[in-house]
């Protein structure tokens, strides 16, 4: 049995407590060496050596390190450090920028260590919540946070804000009597009351059931604990192009050592040329790249807030293919707001959002004022006078104080220029009947409403409040509350229940004088009917615009929530997710099905209402078993458990409890859920960018690989030195590559359907222009270096000609680089100098090489000598051949008209 399903009789006997006395001194030591404090142990970070340890985790990484190691061994120690340099510069970057990430979640979250009361020794005592231990007695009041998990043993109009655990919008009424049969789920145990959540109104007492990680809250900790981070779509590509390069490059330096040995070369000889095959082969400035662009993207992300904790989740939400998302404070703004009224048999439109009293009541479109309509003063007055709510702008954001519902009916009032100050300053409050579970009402007294009078005003259930009056205010008449104008007055109020609003009626009776006794019976019958209003927790209005885009992306958008259905789905179909309620189901509905049941069923529905932490996982799962990239968008504690498993999790920055922003990759700054649109839109530029430089990157490398293995072949002298390579892959084509990375969106890269995450890295049209182009860049490298070595000849002359190819290709490939700003569109269509980075990137790494070239140190390192005219014309001739050739193929068989 749970402990829902006891008596307070035996929770306490079971817990070995008392109500009145609670727990002595010993006691509360005992069992604070048993239990352990009230707290969630936090998940110890990585130490800076496994980071550094995950960053060497490399394929690529691991054969440039046996390569200078080779190197060093051989005597090449300059080759040694300039390749271990490189390694350790990509793992610090990585680690930098993690750490950066790490450093902006730690200043959004809040710690606080709130106090709780609780009866010890037979006193009420004020302590740290983290020194509760089960069987502690609990005093709750209006606006504390529960301390911990409670058995609820005292409860007198008692509400609980639960949105953060169980997403539902209202709070709920909570009821220490009620025992429950049977098993039920967080949001229907009406007799409990749940660690982190809020007292709304009214007050009670519990007897705490469970603390830290045996609290509802703990058990989610310890399940997001034991899920194994899984690796990103990007990862997962990079890692096997790196095997794939990776594998080639130990082939092709096997065959060519093999070849030049047939040939009579030496030994030593062929197996430095075997090291410079695999340094021009591996791309050494892609890790590092790769880091520096997904980490620029991490700073415009966070620009247009969204903080990128994990630096390849940045491309992970270009690949989303669903975003799951909770509606409350998600897709909600998580205020409860008026948007319907009823009153001289009238249905009226109240706008506006939020707490803030503005925004007009219209009839058929047209704005009312406070005197429009004879009962809209006692409606709205009525509604704010028999209400304990108020409106706080202290801090320039109106909030409420008290119950939300309440909250909104006053906001309602203020719309109406009646402010809850004014209406206590001119009639005030002298008796009251307060809210009760059993009646769903509350009445108040009020003097001077009606001159040498006193009303009572009445709020609460509308079948009930309706059942007690036997008249109607209506057109500035009081007539008798006949079956036809109740069946009216009903219909109305079916009418707003169906489009998920929470409905409230108001009524008032008139009296000489205050009874001197006040019962419901006497009070609260024979009331004269004011009408009805019509509140909800309103869609975020920027939400249905960035539905709208998700449909265009072809990305699906999930609305999961332990809200009530008939709510969901109206918030849903007002948003544009849903057409019908066949795609809305109901949380325990998932529970009888089986695994695959639950693929198919999640291929069609939409919205999943009232489901458990538990069932959100299970629907983020089956989402992800039909191979989609699911986003899960949440703010509450509920949210956690499913954002630690969908491959991107996002949390809320202002309303995300801590457990939310410490679970998640990305926090949303300003709680927008068109932010995560905004997010995907760049993840997708981002993977596009990172496309373009790893075809211009290979392509480059490959063509370098065919220079050195064509020159062996032809029996001609090693064309560069491992220096030189060092050079070209890591100054040369890394300033270019880093430019792409930064390069603009494609034109319409939102009209498209979200990539296929199997897709390789490099698909077949990219393979295929990869080997183009470097078939093109080593021919003509290979036609310069012929002539040299024919001009120069040998001997001192080799020197010569490999300073010619070594300008040469460095000129090809940085004229190249502006040719792959995109593949499908020429330079004359999107501009040859629109990107500015490019020109910078081009003009500093040209700039590089000619001081390579002239000035006498590096000439001695890079084994270099300058070039004269002629050389230049030679170089400056063939480097324009790849350009030329990339262009004309772009217009022949790929080219684009950007309209």
């Amino acid at each position: 049995m749970e402990w829902y399903n006891k008596s307070k009789d035996e929770v306490l006997s079971e817990l070995k407590t008392n109500e009145d006395i609670g727990l002595n001194t010993e006691e509360v030591t005992s069992r604070l060496g048993t239990y352990g404090k009230n707290e969630l142990e936090v998940q110890q970070k990585k130490s800076i050596w496994s980071k550094l340890a995950a960053q060497f985790a490399d394929f690529l990484i691991i054969i440039l390190i046996v390569a200078a190691g080779i190197s060093a061994f051989v005597g090449e120690k300059e080759d040694s450090i300039v390749i271990l340099a490189i390694v350790l510069i990509n793992a610090i970057l990585g680690i930098y920028q993690e750490g950066k990430a790490e450093k902006s979640v730690e200043a959004l979250q809040k710690m606080s260590a709130p106090n709780a009361k609780v009866i010890r020794n037979g006193s009420q005592v004020e302590i740290p919540a983290s020194d509760i231990v089960p069987g502690d007695i609990v005093v709750l009041e209006a606006g504390d946070i529960i301390p911990a998990d409670l058995r609820l043993i005292e409860s007198s109009n008692l509400k609980i804000e639960e949105a953060s655990l169980t997403g539902e919008s209202v709070p709920v009424e909570k009821d220490a009597k009620e025992v429950i049969n049977g098993s039920a789920g967080i949001g229907d145990r009406h007799n409990m009351g749940f660690s982190s959540t809020i007292v709304t109104y009214g007050r009670g007492k519990g007897v705490v059931t469970g603390t830290g990680h045996n609290t509802e809250i703990g058990n989610i900790a310890t399940k997001i604990q034991s899920y194994e981070e899984e690796e990103t779509p990007l990862q997962i590509k990079l890692n096997q192009l790196g095997k794939v390069l990776g594998t080639l490059t130990i082939a092709i330096c096997v065959v060519v050592f093999l070849v030049g040995l047939l040939q009579g070369r030496g030994p030593l000889e062929m197996l430095l040329t075997s090291i410079s095959l695999a340094v021009a082969a591996i791309p050494e400035g892609l890790p590092a790249i790769v880091t520096i662009v997904l980490s620029i993207g991490m700073n415009r992300m966070a620009s247009r807030n969204a903080i990128v904790k994990k630096l390849l989740a940045v491309e992970t939400l270009g690949a989303t293919s669903v975003i799951c998302s909770d509606k409350t404070g998600t897709l909600t703004q998580n205020e409860m707001t008026v948007v319907k009224a009823f009153v001289d048999d009238k249905i009226l439109d109240v706008e506006g959002g939020g707490y803030e009293p503005v925004g007009a009541v219209k009839l058929d479109n047209n704005q009312l004022t406070i005197n429009s309509l004879p009962n809209l003063k006692n409606l709205a007055a009525g509604g704010a006078l028999a209400n304990d709510a108020h409106l706080d702008n202290s801090s320039g954001i109106y909030r409420v104080m008290g119950d939300p519902t309440e909250g909104a009916i006053v906001t309602f009032a203020g719309k109406l220029g009646q402010t809850k100050e004014n209406l206590n300053k001119s009639y005030p409050r002298i008796e009251e009947l307060p809210f009760d579970s059993a009646r769903k009402m509350m009445s108040t007294f009020h003097k001077n409403y009606i001159e040498g009078k006193v009303v009572s005003f009445t709020k609460g259930a509308p079948d009930i409040v309706i059942s007690r009056c036997n008249k109607i205010a209506l057109n500035g008449e009081i007539i008798e509350f006949s079956n036809d104008l109740k069946k009216r007055v009903l219909e109305v109020n079916t009418q707003f229940a169906k489009s998920a609003l929470r409905v409230l009626s108001a009524a008032y009776k008139i009296w000489d004088e205050v009874p001197s006794r006040i019962s419901s019976e006497l009070v609260e019958n024979d009331m004269i009917f004011i009408g009805l209003v019509g509140m909800i927790d309103p869609a975020r209005p920027e939400v249905k615009d960035a539905i709208k885009e998700c449909k265009t992306a072809g990305i699906e958008a999930v609305m999961i929530t332990g809200d009530y259905k008939e709510t969901a789905y109206a918030i849903a179909k007002d948003l544009g997710m849903v057409e019908s309620e066949e795609q809305a189901m109901m949380g325990a509905e998932l529970d009888n099905l089986s695994d695959e049941q639950l693929r198919q069923v999640v291929k069609k529905t939409k919205v999943y209402a009232r489901v458990s932490p538990d069932h959100k996982v299970k629907i983020v799962t089956a989402l992800k078993e039909n191979g989609h990239i699911t986003s899960m968008t949440g703010d509450g504690v509920n949210d956690a458990l499913a954002l630690k498993k969908a491959d991107i999790g996002v949390a809320m920055g202002i309303t995300g409890t801590d457990v939310a922003k410490n679970t998640a990759e990305v926090i949303l700054t300003d709680d927008n859920f068109a932010t995560i649109v905004n997010a995907v839109e760049e993840g997708r530029i981002i993977f596009s960018n990172i496309k373009k430089f790893v075809f211009f990157l290979l392509s480059c490398n490959i063509g370098e690989i065919l220079i050195v293995f064509v020159s062996i072949l032809l029996g001609w002298p090693v064309p560069l030195v491992p220096i030189q390579l060092l050079w070209l892959n890591l100054v040369t084509d890394s300033f270019p590559a880093m430019a792409l990375g930064v390069e603009k969106a494609e034109p319409n890269i939102m009209n498209q359907p979200p990539r296929d995450t199997k897709e390789p890295i490099l698909d077949k049209s990219m393979i295929g222009g990869i080997v183009f182009q470097a078939i093109a860049i080593s021919i003509a490298a290979l036609l310069s270096y012929y002539w040299a070595m024919r001009t120069y000849g040998d001997g001192n002359g080799l020197i010569h000609a490999r300073s010619v190819i070594f300008t040469s290709l460095i000129t090809a490939e940085l004229l190249r680089a502006f040719s792959s700003r995109s593949q499908d569109y020429t330079l004359f269509k999107i501009g040859f100098f629109s990107n500015a980075r490019m020109n910078q990137a081009v003009f500093v790494s040209f700039a590089l090489t000619v001081a390579v070239l002239y000035i006498p140190f590096f000439n001695e390192v890079f084994n270099v000598v300058p070039l004269g005219l002629k050389d230049w014309e030679i170089v400056l001739t063939f480097a324009f051949i790849p350009l030329i050739i990339g262009e004309l193929y772009k217009s022949l068989f790929k080219g684009k008209d950007l309209s």
